[in-house]
């Protein structure tokens, strides 16, 4: 299979697989009623607190996927490894790095966050793997992608614009929202369910439902065809 700029496995090295969950406090199994409190803050004290609640549900998360990976992948001993360390593991492999992160959530302290990370897939074919497509069934909703030069937000949205009112009659159903500050802009693409949020320093586009790395990918390849389409110097960039 050929790797083109226009295929979804050229890129897959530099792009991270994000998933999230979330929960209360008191349900995790640390948790005791009878002499335990909710955090009311986030800080060094109640972010340790939570590491020690957490540490029997990322333990076996954490296993479950290093014995997952191991026979799904046929991974020898020295070829897979995985590092707990509460509140955060780190499943090692040949192939990839996946991470499960636990963390206290800023506007609702009694809430904590659960963040699955895969990124540095060495070999662009693994995605095209059903064995690892099925390792993360249904784990991730987003597609980060760091900007190696950064980018202005402004000029993002004026090339956006500047397509929705006709220049360059390139035809691409490109859409841009963003708030008074242009902190950020958030770009849609018709045909493509998932949303593209530009901060200036990194991308992530962000799905309404859960999917597999293959199905992710190949919808981030839509969106990068999306933008190479506009033959605009400032979109192009990107994710090329």
């Amino acid at each position: 299979m050929g790797k083109s700029a226009e295929t979804p496995l050229s890129f897959v090295s530099r792009v991270s697989l994000v998933g999230r969950t979330d929960g209360t406090v008191k349900s995790l199994r640390g948790f005791k009623k009878t002499h335990h409190t909710v955090p009311d803050a986030v800080n060094a004290a109640t972010s340790g607190f939570l590491a020690r609640l957490c540490a029997d549900e990322l333990a076996d998360e954490a296993e479950e996927f290093f014995q997952q990976a191991k026979l799904g992948l046929n991974y020898k001993r020295a070829q897979i490894s995985l590092e707990i360390s509460s509140p955060i593991a780190v499943l090692t492999t040949r192939d990839f790095i996946f991470e499960l992160a636990y963390a206290l959530d800023e506007t609702d302290p009694a809430k904590y966050g659960v963040t699955r990370t895969l990124h540095r897939v060495r070999a662009a074919e693994l995605a095209e793997l059903a064995e690892f497509d099925a390792l993360f069934a249904s784990q991730f909703s987003a597609v980060a992608f760091a900007l190696k030069k950064g980018v202005q937000v402004e000029a993002v949205i004026d090339a956006v614009e500047g397509l929705e009112s006709g220049d360059g009659g390139t035809g691409v159903a490109l859409k841009v929202d963003y708030p008074s500050d242009c902190r950020s802009c958030t770009l849609t693409v018709e045909g493509v369910d998932a949303a593209v949020v530009c901060d200036g320093a990194t991308l992530e586009m962000r799905f309404a439902r859960n999917g597999s790395p293959r199905e992710l990918i190949a919808a981030f390849a839509e969106m990068r065809r999306a933008f190479a389409l506009t033959k605009n110097r400032a979109l192009t960039g990107l994710l090329g």
